[in-house]
């Protein structure tokens, strides 16, 4: 069962179980948790929301004008008590606020809530008006129950106004409190004070029905003491309006639920404009006038769910058999109600015989007025009005599946069926377009007023024969009345055992609707019916295929969304390193977490360069969706090209920068923009689920760094992006001053970069925004919560990213890749450098050199041809270069020849014809090694080369 609403112990760490993903649903009441639910979907941060100023708003409308009495008896019942009385449109965008205590106001200025300001549950989360608006019925939050932080001080119970004949939401009245002193018959008091409203909104529409009750006031009547309350005005208010609907003239004997007895008297009346309809008054015991007193409330906390009745039918109306009434005696206005009938019991009515003549009874207290057509047509046409509406808000808030099957269940149980089912084949789920409609479906989504229907549940597999509603509605595409299940032998025949169960449940009647989106067939949904004893009938035929209808096409963009997510998804995996390439400069690991709602551009890479170096890449490209995806690849592929070509880094950031530049078309230039136009079936015209970004729009972030093992030292510069983490091998957590740069595509400016010393051993952790500010966090929080979760030494890389991945959102709302690197270093055994004069004698000292150093490596297999390569460039060195010269032997994963000199000249490889007498030394190297290439520095440039080492090394 849910914990009680004032637990704030336990309904604290529900929020915090359920922020984290965690299973709640036990400690949480239902309406809370689908609330929390839609939160979450909405991407709303419990710690972070956004109270908005509206200026255009209707503040002296027909809503406010009606609800002025209203709030000035609410102000008067809370005088003296610090608790607000707030009337809301149909935004939750404040219209009006009152206050028992005149010292609350300025704390409620400063808490924004204001005419003017709004609180939706789309932006603020659970709360009162909010949640009563979203979920189209009364509600009550208290303390923890508000999903966001700073309102869980406060207590809020909240109902929604209706228009009397549409059934359209107009607004909601809220109290709100200190949750200290909250009391749940708060929210009998402001749904009485929302139905008042309705009243009065009422009033000053039907005058048709005001003329009628005219002709009534004329005779005049006696004021009883006797008062009924609120619960017994429902139950004859009930059947007043049944007897109007059933257009003839009758006594009829009611029992309230106390056991006290009432009369009855439906009659003909004529208002002065000429209308002509029926009025129903009701009689006491003793012929006494009962009289209906405002004031009056249900000792219930929480009164009945009103949701979609109209003031003439503030009611449940139930299912009631009226029986056959007598017609008026000619030229009378009906039958007189005789005495009162003995206590008896039940409270259905019963008809009585019309009295021979009027006699001296007293007039009865008029419950209803109105004509007897319009009266029941009216009613229905506007229940089923207002469930559709209802539907139409409440089903597809998500772009998730089984959420939006859920959401249909919801709105139909109980107001149209005491049982709501929804099939859905496997392939739907994953995003796939059904083939067929003979295949097993899967029971998505269930919901009833009880437990124990014996229908399939949630998760069960599910085939129907031929002969079943079901799957004839799946074959023909036209929904399948059932009225009476008992007779249905088709369905019987699908699962005898299981069918005669519901049966014996009580369920008796049935409506299978296919779920039909654009010409495709999806699944199935049935109605079923127990507790409601009418049957289906044709009318809710309709009602039920307009219906699943809505449902359908929510299902359908869900469907595509999936679809495209995981078409998205699986390109996004597909463009990211499956592997990270064999270096020996740094240990490796990453994570890689996609964005819930839409597949982003977050990318990351681990390049090897040439002397052991390696570069460390993390980006994040602008929006959501394929081409975000696509992007990424782009700038992936052109990050490994750049640094192919050993450019430094900054310059590496400039040669992207300048490529985002030309992706993003010139809104001036004419040619990119008449493509863009005529490619309109290509691109969507409004923004696609999820949040894809407009493909005419590039822009990412990058943080590119490059670390050299033999220096231990790492050059790093960042493309609005985060800078990098650095964890020392004794724990310390710093954030290196890395300059920051603008985001690539912004063009024109120049990027710097900050040169760090790393020690042996250290973690260098690159990482996109969504690790920081993926809850909804400020970044400054969260570069706090990443300090505290890398302060610890003596971690691996893999050991690193599983510990951050407590960090990860939930449902993230973009994308996030984590990069962590533990740093190498090579030692001194493994290097050899010498600096060499400009002197062509050095030549043959150099060759002499380099066979003593691999003979002491144990490398006498490769010397020959290193001999050939280092003769080669030491000799192109001191011929067309500059000093300082400088020989630099690496021993690695490959044996590397660096020669580096003062020059800027770059050497190139050409075909030297058989009469030149130069021109082979750079062709010779390139045959020798297995790479060569050339990269520039401060001071010049380096050639060097790679060869393979023997396999016993």
């Amino acid at each position: 069962m849910p914990v009680s609403w004032d637990d704030t112990a336990v309904l604290t760490d529900a929020h915090d179980r359920f922020l984290a993903g965690r299973l709640v649903s036990r400690a949480v009441r239902p309406t809370i948790l689908s609330s929390w639910e839609r939160c979450r979907s909405l991407g709303i941060a419990a710690d972070q929301v956004d109270v908005l100023y509206h200026t255009e708003l209707d503040l002296g409308g027909s809503l406010t004008e009606a609800a002025q009495p209203v709030l000035d008896r609410l102000e008067s019942q809370v005088s003296g008590i610090r608790v607000s009385a707030v009337l809301c449109d149909q935004d939750a965008r404040v219209l009006e606020r009152r206050v028992g205590e005149h010292s609350l106001n300025r704390f409620l200025d400063s808490l924004n809530l204001a005419p003017g300001f709004g609180f939706s549950e789309e932006l603020t989360g659970t709360n009162g008006m909010g949640t009563a608006l979203a979920a189209r019925q009364p509600a009550f939050v208290c303390g923890r129950e508000h999903f966001a932080d700073i309102m869980r001080q406060f207590a809020c119970a909240a109902a929604p106004i209706r228009d009397p004949l549409s059934g359209r939401v107009l607004g909601a009245l809220d109290l709100t409190c200190d949750h200290r002193h909250a009391d749940v018959s708060m929210l009998g008091l402001v749904h009485q004070a929302a139905v008042d409203v309705e009243q009065r909104l009422l009033d000053r529409i039907t005058t048709r029905e005001r003329a009628l009750l005219a002709s009534f006031a004329v005779g005049g009547a006696r004021e009883a003491p006797d008062a009924l309350d609120r619960r017994d005005q429902l139950v004859l208010q009930e059947l007043a309006v049944q007897l109007i609907a059933g257009g003839r003239a009758c006594v009829v004997e009611a029992r309230l639920p106390e056991g006290r007895g009432v009369t009855l008297w439906c009659h003909e009346t004529h208002g002065p404009t000429g209308a002509t309809g029926f009025l129903v008054e009701a009689v006491l015991p003793g012929g006494r006038r009962c009289r209906c007193a405002p004031e009056d409330r249900t000792d219930s906390p929480e009164p009945p769910d009103l949701a979609g009745k109209g003031p003439m039918s503030l009611l449940a109306l139930g299912n009631l058999a009226l029986p056959a009434y007598p017609p008026a005696a000619p030229g009378r206005p009906g039958p007189v109600p005789p005495p009162a009938p003995a206590p008896g019991p039940g409270p259905m009515p019963s008809p009585t015989s019309p009295m021979p003549s009027p006699g001296p009874w007293a007039r009865g207290t008029p419950l209803a007025v109105g004509e007897p057509g319009v009266s029941r047509l009216a009613l229905l046409a506007r229940e089923r009005l207002g469930l559709l509406c209802e539907a139409g808000v409440t089903v597809g808030t998500t772009l998730d599946v089984t959420r939006t099957a859920e959401e249909l269940t919801e709105v139909a149980v109980p107001r149209f069926a005491d049982y709501v089912a929804v099939d859905l084949p496997d392939c739907v789920l994953r995003g796939e377009e059904p083939v067929g409609t003979g295949g097993p479906l899967l029971r998505v989504a269930m919901a009833g007023v009880r437990p124990g229907s014996h229908l399939y549940a949630v998760g069960e597999s599910v085939r129907y024969a031929a002969s079943t509603p079901h799957a004839r509605a799946l074959a023909t595409g036209e929904p399948v009345l059932e009225p009476y299940l008992n007779e249905a032998y088709g369905w019987l025949a699908n699962d005898p055992a299981r069918g005669g169960q519901a049966l014996r449940a009580g369920i008796h009647s049935l409506i299978a609707v296919p779920m039909r989106a654009r010409g495709v067939v999806l699944g199935v949904a049935a109605f079923y019916r127990s507790a409601l004893k009418q049957p289906f009938e044709e009318d809710d035929l309709s009602l039920a295929e307009d219906l699943v209808g809505r449902a359908a096409v929510c299902i359908d963009n869900a469907r595509r969304f999936t679809r495209e997510h995981t078409t998205a998804l699986a390109l996004q995996r597909s463009l990211l390193p499956r592997g990270l390439p064999a270096q020996h400069a740094v240990e490796a690991a990453h994570r890689y977490r996609p964005a819930t709602n839409g597949v982003g551009g977050d990318w990351f890479d681990v390049i090897p360069l040439s002397g052991a170096r390696v570069a460390l890449a993390v980006g994040d490209v602008v929006g959501h969706g394929l081409h975000a995806t696509a992007t990424m690849g782009r700038l992936r592929t052109a990050v490994h090209n750049f640094s192919a070509l050993d450019l430094a880094v900054d310059e590496v950031l400039s040669q992207l920068d300048d490529l985002v530049c030309r992706l993003d078309p010139d809104p001036t230039d004419t040619d990119a923009m008449d493509a863009m136009d005529a490619d309109t079936d290509t691109y969507p015209t409004g923004p696609e689920p999820g949040g894809e970004s407009e493909p005419g729009i590039v822009g990412s972030s990058c943080l590119y760094a490059v670390y050299d093992p033999v220096n231990r030292r790492c050059t790093a510069a960042r493309a609005g992006h985060p800078p990098p983490a650095l964890v020392l091998p004794d724990g310390t957590v710093e954030f290196p001053d890395v300059p920051p740069g603008p985001p690539l595509g912004v063009g024109g400016l120049p990027f710097e970069t900050a040169d760090l010393e790393v020690p042996e051993g250290s973690l260098l952790v690159l990482y996109t925004d969504g690790l920081l500010t993926g809850d909804g966090h400020d970044p400054e929080v969260g570069f706090e919560r990443l300090r505290a979760a890398l302060a610890r030494p003596g971690r691996t890389p893999e050991q690193t990213c599983a510990a951050l991945e407590s960090l990860f959102p939930e449902r993230p709302v973009d994308d996030v890749v984590l990069l962590v690197a533990r740093t190498r270093a090579l030692g001194e055994d493994q290097v050899a450098v010498w600096d060499l004069p400009a002197d062509p004698a050095e030549v043959s000292r150099a060759r002499q050199e380099v066979i003593a150093r691999l003979t002491e490596w144990g490398l006498e297999e490769p010397a020959f041809t290193t001999e050939l390569i280092v003769s080669e460039l030491v000799t192109n060195a001191i011929r067309y270069g500059r000093e300082p010269l400088q020989l630099r032997l690496l021993r690695e994963r490959a044996l590397i020849c660096e020669m580096a000199d003062g020059s800027s000249t770059s050497p190139r490889l050409r075909r030297a014809r058989t009469t030149d007498e130069g021109g082979r030394g750079l062709f010779l190297v390139a045959q020798l090694a297995r790479r060569w290439g050339t990269r520039y520095t401060e001071h010049g440039k380096v050639i060097w080369t790679e060869q393979p080492l023997p396999p016993a090394h």
